[in-house]
C-alpha cells in the first residue's frame, strides 16, 4: 500500500509539473541572508523533512523514492549541477540554486518550492537555508579556486527574435550539427539519440524534444536557452558553445530553438467535430484535416494498477475529428522519437523488475525493438446520460467501454491496423471483437518523430458492444498510448481521463427564417409605436 501511494504521489507530481508553464520569479524578493552555522542547521531540518525522500539523507540522490524516478534525483555529493550561469564544469551560484528550487524542474519529480506559487512551498528564508545545507554535501563549495562567482558567464545584450534572426539560427543549427542529436525538426530523434549516456550513473539519456515548450527544465525563453548554450549542461552530452559560437550566434540559435516550441497547449476538454462534405479522409496527410478543430489531451502514467508506470513517454496527444452523414473519423498526433513496429509478447512485463531497464525475470534488457508503438481511443458502450460515465481506466463490469486500438506492428505487416475491442475493467483485460464486428479502419504514418494516426468508423453500427454517435450530444472519450522504445506495453502506458466530443449539428434553415420574421415583427411594432406617438403629439 505504501508503495502504491508513493507511486501515485510521484506520478501526480510529474503530471502537474510537466504541464506547468508558470515559473517562479528568477530573483528573490529580499536580500540574500548571510550564510551562518545557524542557517545551515535550520536548512538541515528542512532538507530532512522535504528533500531527503528523493535525494537521500546523505545527499547521494538515493532516497527511498529515487528508484521510481526518471531522471533520478540529483546526487549533491558529486558537485555536478546542470542548470547554472557559470562556465562548463563550474559550480552554480547561490542564485542559480535559488532559481531551480523556486521554479522546480518541469518533466521531473522536482516540484516548485516557491511558497507564493504553492501552499506547501518554502519561504524565501527556508530556501536559502536549504541551499546552504545542500552545499555541505560537496567539498567543492568550500574550495576558493572553485568560487562560482568568478566563473559566471557574461550575458551580452539580447538580440530580439525576428525572421532574420531565426533564419540565421537555423543555419547555425545545421552547421553545428545540432540535428545529430536533436533531429532535423528538434524532436530529439537525431541519429546519435540512441547512443547517449549521462555522466552521473552512466544511464541512457535522450536528447531533449525542443518542440515541447512546457517541458524545458530551466526555462524556455531565449535568455534561458542562451544561458544553456553559454554554460553547457554538466554531466550530459550537451556542450557549451562559448568557445565555438560568439554571443550574436548564440542569440540567433536561441531564437531559432524558441521558434520550434509549441508553447501553448490547446487543452480544452471538449472537441467540436465539424461536418464535412463528401468522403472523410482516410490518410493522416489528407489536407481535409486542416479544416478540423483540435484539442491537446494531456496524458499521465498509469499508476492505478500493477504494473504501475510513472515515466511515460507520450505526455500530449492532439486529437482532431470530422464527420459526415455516414462516418466519423479521428486524427491522433503524438511525438515519438523512434518508430517501433515489432512486438515480442514473450518479453512483456508481469511486474517491472526495476526501472534500470529489465523485464520479467530481470534477465532481458528493455531496448528499442522489443515492443510496438500503439494508441487507443475509448468510449462508453452505454449511452451517456448526465454525469454518469464508466471508469476512465477501462470501464467496469456494469459500465463497459469500447476501445479502438491501433497497433504499429499490424500496420507494418499490412494487416488491419485497428482492433475494435471492449473492456469491463482493467483486471479483465481487453476483449477483441470477432472479425465480423470489426468496423474501424485505421492508418498510421510516422515521420520526423511524430505518429499521425487516423481511425474511422460508421456513425451507427449493429454491434451491441459498440459506441453509437449522435449529432449534438456530448460523448466522453479518453486515450491510452504506448511508446515501444520506452518499454511500454499492456498496462505500462500513459492514459488520460475523460474528455468530450460533440458533433456540431447544422442549424436548420427554419431557425434563420424565425430570426428574420422576429426582426421584421420587432421592426413593425417599433414603427407602429413611433407613428402612434407622433400622431398624439400632432393632436
Amino acid at each position: 500500500m505504501r508503495t502504491a501511494i508513493l507511486r501515485a504521489v510521484i506520478a501526480f507530481v510529474l503530471y502537474v509539473f510537466t504541464f506547468s508553464s508558470v515559473y517562479a520569479a528568477d530573483a528573490p524578493a529580499k536580500q540574500k541572508p548571510a550564510k551562518t552555522p545557524e542557517l545551515v542547521e535550520k536548512g538541515k531540518l528542512t532538507y530532512y523533512k522535504r528533500c531527503s525522500f528523493c535525494h537521500g539523507l546523505t545527499g547521494d540522490g538515493d532516497g527511498p523514492a529515487a528508484a521510481q524516478m526518471i531522471p533520478r534525483p540529483r546526487d549533491f555529493t558529486l558537485g555536478l549541477y546542470k542548470f547554472r550561469s557559470t562556465e562548463t564544469g563550474g559550480l552554480p551560484t547561490d542564485e542559480d540554486l535559488f532559481r531551480t528550487i523556486s521554479r522546480g524542474i518541469p518533466g521531473t519529480a522536482m516540484q516548485t518550492f516557491d511558497s507564493d506559487k504553492i501552499k506547501n512551498g518554502l519561504t524565501e528564508e527556508e530556501r536559502w537555508q536549504v541551499i546552504y545545507y545542500i552545499q555541505t554535501f560537496s567539498e567543492s563549495f568550500a574550495d576558493k579556486d572553485m568560487d562560482p562567482y568568478s566563473m559566471v558567464v557574461k550575458v551580452s545584450a539580447e538580440i530580439k527574435s525576428s525572421p532574420e534572426s531565426i533564419a540565421k539560427g537555423e543555419k547555425i543549427f545545421k552547421e553545428m550539427k545540432c540535428w545529430e542529436c536533436h533531429g532535423d525538426g528538434g524532436r530529439g530523434n537525431g541519429p546519435n539519440s540512441p547512443k547517449l549516456k549521462d555522466k552521473f550513473r552512466g544511464d541512457k539519456i535522450l536528447p531533449f524534444d525542443l518542440t515541447k515548450g512546457w517541458r524545458y527544465k530551466a526555462g524556455n525563453t531565449s535568455l534561458d536557452i542562451y544561458r544553456r548554450f553559454s554554460t553547457g549542461i554538466n554531466g550530459t552530452p550537451m556542450p557549451s558553445f562559448a568557445d565555438s559560437l560568439n554571443d550574436e550566434e548564440r542569440w540567433h540559435l536561441a531564437n531559432f530553438v524558441v521558434s520550434l516550441q509549441k508553447k501553448e497547449l490547446n487543452a480544452g476538454s471538449v472537441l467540436k467535430v465539424r461536418q464535412a462534405g463528401g468522403d472523410l479522409p482516410s490518410s493522416p496527410d489528407d489536407p481535409a484535416w486542416s479544416k478540423a478543430e483540435g484539442i491537446d489531451v494531456q496524458m499521465a502514467g498509469q499508476v492505478i494498477a500493477r504494473p504501475r508506470w510513472e515515466n511515460p513517454s507520450v505526455d500530449v496527444v492532439t486529437v482532431r475529428a470530422l464527420y459526415n452523414d455516414k462516418e466519423i473519423a479521428f486524427l491522433l498526433e503524438f511525438g515519438d522519437r523512434f518508430k517501433d513496429v515489432v512486438h515480442a509478447p514473450e518479453l512483456e512485463y508481469a511486474v517491472p523488475a526495476s526501472y534500470a531497464g529489465y523485464v520479467k525475470g530481470g534477465d532481458v534488457p528493455r531496448q528499442p525493438g522489443n515492443f510496438r508503438d500503439s494508441v487507443a481511443i475509448q468510449f462508453p458502450v452505454k449511452p451517456f446520460d448526465g454525469t454518469r460515465k464508466p471508469y476512465f481506466f477501462r470501464g467496469a463490469s456494469s459500465n463497459p467501454v469500447n476501445l479502438w486500438v491501433w497497433k504499429s506492428d499490424l500496420e507494418e505487416a499490412g494487416q488491419p491496423a485497428v482492433e475494435d475491442s471492449n473492456a469491463s475493467g482493467f483486471r479483465q483485460g481487453i476483449r477483441i471483437q470477432p472479425p465480423e464486428d470489426q468496423q474501424v479502419m485505421g492508418k498510421g504514418v510516422w515521420k520526423d518523430g511524430v505518429w499521425r494516426v487516423v481511425m474511422k468508423r460508421p456513425l451507427r453500427s449493429e454491434g451491441k458492444n459498440d459506441v453509437q454517435f449522435e449529432k449534438g450530444k456530448f460523448m466522453p472519450f479518453s486515450l491510452n498510448a504506448w511508446d515501444g522504445s520506452n518499454g511500454e506495453n499492456g498496462l505500462i502506458m500513459s492514459l488520460s481521463t475523460w474528455n468530450y466530443i460533440v458533433m456540431e449539428a447544422p442549424v436548420p434553415v427554419t431557425v434563420y427564417l424565425y430570426i428574420l420574421l422576429g426582426i421584421i415583427l420587432a421592426g413593425g411594432i417599433e414603427w407602429w409605436l413611433v407613428k402612434k406617438v407622433k400622431s398624439r403629439e400632432q393632436a
